[in-house]
């Protein structure tokens, strides 16, 4: 199988908000998780979606949504959904995310959630959604759950759990492993008829008909929550495109603003320095 790099030239299909939009119009997202273990993990896709997208929807445990109560002046417009009425947002939000942070046992902490039931419970009763799988809601769901069309974005290990088949990770030396390895990613998407992302060094990309890899990245985006930041940004890009366009695209311009805060501070940069240069990154490929 042959394995394309990423054509950059394909961000120029992105949907663009037009002058004469209103409210609503450019991408409505929801963001799904957070405990009281994990309180960051939610909070850093709330960041990133919110610079994209006219509205974010954001349900977490009672302490992070406090939180986030408290800094609601940093994003544009959103509301707080409490966990008791996730269903009455879920219609209107053109993409939902649901994952990042959540606890990968239930009862971690006494009032957080049971992941396994929360997750599969919303997506057997809304597979028509566009859903963007993350985190601990890969590692616990069956695969029965997915629905047609949504996009998972796990790293090598959430990728081998949920499959429950082994991988080497790619470590961009080997192209005979590289292949393999996209291989099986693209054979994973075409049987359960979804779009792949498996992160790693090399980001592999597949909907069972077309597998790409996106090269880039640096290793002081090995910190905590750049994870987050990816399944935030390929939500929000989800909202107007279409999936396999928003996974490659998250996955470039998430690297791509990795390479360019590299480019200024070596390796010394955290996750909220990356959600700031995502914007900015934007702007400059928009010009390629």
């Amino acid at each position: 199988m042959r394995v394309q790099d990423f054509n950059k030239q394909e961000l120029k299909k992105l949907f663009t908000p037009k002058p004469n939009s209103h409210k609503g119009q450019n991408g409505k997202v929801m963001v799904i998780g957070g405990s009281k273990l994990f309180h960051a993990a939610s909070l850093w896709p709330l960041k990133v979606a919110s610079r994209m997208t006219d509205m974010v929807f954001y349900s977490s445990v009672t302490e992070n949504n406090q939180i986030v109560q408290k800094a609601k002046e940093e994003f544009r417009d959103g509301i707080i959904v409490p966990r008791l009425k996730i269903e009455d947002y879920i219609e209107e939000a053109d993409c939902i995310l649901i994952g990042p942070g959540l606890p990968r046992k239930s009862g971690e902490e006494e009032g957080d959630d049971d992941t396994k039931k929360l997750t599969e419970g919303l997506l057997k009763k809304y597979p028509h959604k566009k859903w963007v799988i993350d985190g601990g809601s890969l590692q616990t769901i069956d695969l029965a759950f997915i629905p047609q069309t949504a996009i998972l974005t796990p790293h090598a290990k959430e990728f081998e759990t949920l499959f429950k088949v082994k991988i080497k990770n790619s470590k961009g030396k080997n192209e005979t492993q590289n292949s393999k390895v996209a291989e099986i990613v693209r054979q994973k998407a075409e049987v359960y008829k979804c779009v792949v992302l498996l992160k790693g060094q090399v980001d592999v990309v597949s909907d069972g008909e077309t597998t790409v890899q996106i090269k880039g990245g640096n290793a002081g985006m090995t910190k905590g929550g750049t994870g987050d930041v990816l399944a935030g940004l390929v939500a929000a890009l989800y909202c107007k495109n279409s999936a396999f366009l928003s996974a490659c695209a998250g996955s470039y311009i998430n690297k791509k603003a990795g390479d360019e805060l590299f480019e200024k501070v070596g390796y010394y940069f955290n996750t909220s320095d990356l959600v700031s240069q995502i914007p900015q990154t934007m702007r400059n490929l928009s010009a390629i």
